[in-house]
């Protein structure tokens, strides 16, 4: 599996951004597609994720709830991760990652969930 992240990009505090990562390869129509990001000299941390089957079931870290909004595009293997009101803090490497088969909600936010990871696209939020 080949995860491929959008370009990210410098945005003004306050302004919006949208990524996309498209998977390819042997993809399935269940799992889970997210998103982490990792600021200069933290730990890599849980953005956002959803899952492909059913309702598209999503979980948010606490810090970019109502701010950042995940989907879908299944026909296209495709998820989004569209950013508004972003902050300084917003500032890291945001990578794209995916499992199929994880099993509960919670551990859709746990990195070693995750079996296939994207290259990573850098973030950065002027003040």
């Amino acid at each position: 599996v080949q995860l491929q992240a959008s370009r990210g990009g410098l945005v003004q505090a306050g302004g919006s951004l949208r990524l996309s990562c498209a998977a390819s390869g042997r993809t399935f129509s269940s799992g889970v597609m997210g998103w982490f990001r990792q600021a200069p000299g933290k730990e890599r941390e849980f953005v956002a994720a959803i899952r492909r089957s059913g309702g598209g079931i999503t979980n948010y870290a606490d810090s970019v709830k109502g701010r950042f909004t995940i989907s879908r595009d299944n026909a296209k293997n495709t998820v989004y991760l569209q950013m508004n009101s972003l902050k300084p803090e917003d500032t890291a490497v945001y990578y794209c990652a995916a499992d199929w088969s994880i099993a509960t909600t919670q551990a859709m936010g746990r990195r070693g969930s995750y079996s296939f990871w994207g290259q990573g696209t850098l973030v950065t939020v002027s003040s």
